[in-house]
């Protein structure tokens, strides 16, 4: 779940969604049973404690506490477990158009919403199911999104029916394992990718809605199968080297310091005798 993020505004926003209007300030999402939004629904990232951890993050963290965990544990760890793909696919779909700060809160709410991430059960809501999801107030209370879960769960069971699981299906488009990129800068990493144009492409063919390339790009950020935290942030992996690693390391190039200075002085020393002897 990154996608390119921008300050603006006192809060990060996502370049572009492809299926709502774009915009690089807030949007509002005008479906709430037909009645003005909640300003609280849309807005809950007042906080901005300063991070002082000594780690350097990819930019889009920000001064936002609550990205920290999400940042640190899952932004671009593969992921190899069909809840959690289907999990992404809700939150990702949620966020078009809106701050991935608004999804993150209410991801609790979205799990209790949506029987936990389970596309058995989300694929079995009826008409009576949705007019209770537009009356939770710990999801954004869109109609076109709500119908979107659940027609996407529908459309995850076939993909897992055809190919054995939809992990098995995804990963196909990355070749089975994870493009590690090297971005210098967050403004560098793409909004999409051809990868993703496929996918998204793929998926709307299988009935997918709410998949467009910017939003399916940023599930393959989120689910690991693109990495693309930038070189300069500690959870790139050429700066995640284990520690006991690294000392280890020292104490071989330390040895051998040693054995070379040793090695060096037995050579004089012999030296020193022959010469005498001669």
């Amino acid at each position: 779940m990154f996608r390119s993020f921008e300050a603006n505004s006192g809060t990060i926003e996502r370049k572009g969604s492809e299926d709502l209007a774009k915009s690089s300030a807030p949007v509002v999402d005008q479906s709430y049973l037909g009645q003005a939004p909640n300003r609280n629904d849309l807005i809950m990232t007042n906080d901005t404690t300063g991070i002082t951890d000594g780690k350097t993050r990819c930019g889009w963290v920000g001064n936002k506490p609550h990205f920290i965990p999400y940042h640190d544990e899952e932004w671009g760890v593969p992921i190899h477990d069909d809840h959690r793909h289907f999990e992404m696919l809700i939150l990702e779909g949620a966020q078009a158009g809106l701050s991935w700060s608004t999804i993150l809160l209410r991801r609790e709410g979205y799990r209790k919403a949506f029987s936990g991430f389970d596309p058995i059960k989300v694929a079995r809501f009826d008409s009576r199911k949705q007019a209770a999801l537009l009356n939770n107030t710990g999801i954004i209370r869109n109609r076109l999104k709500i119908k979107s879960a659940i027609t996407n769960a529908q459309a995850f069971l076939k993909v897992q029916k055809e190919f054995g699981s939809f992990d098995v299906y995804i990963w196909q488009f990355v070749g089975g394992k994870p493009r590690i990129n090297n971005w210098a800068e967050m403004s560098h990493v793409p909004a999409t990718t051809p990868e993703s144009d496929a996918l998204s492409k793929d998926l709307k063919k299988r009935g997918f809605s709410f998949v467009g390339s910017t939003v399916i790009y940023a599930h393959m950020q989120a689910a690991g199968l693109v990495n693309d935290h930038t070189i300069e942030c500690f959870r790139h992996p050429t700066n995640r080297k284990p520690q006991s690693s690294r000392k280890k390391t020292s104490s071989k190039v330390a040895s051998s310091l040693i054995q070379t200075g040793k090695s060096r002085k037995s050579r004089l020393v012999g030296l020193s005798i022959r010469t005498k002897n001669r």
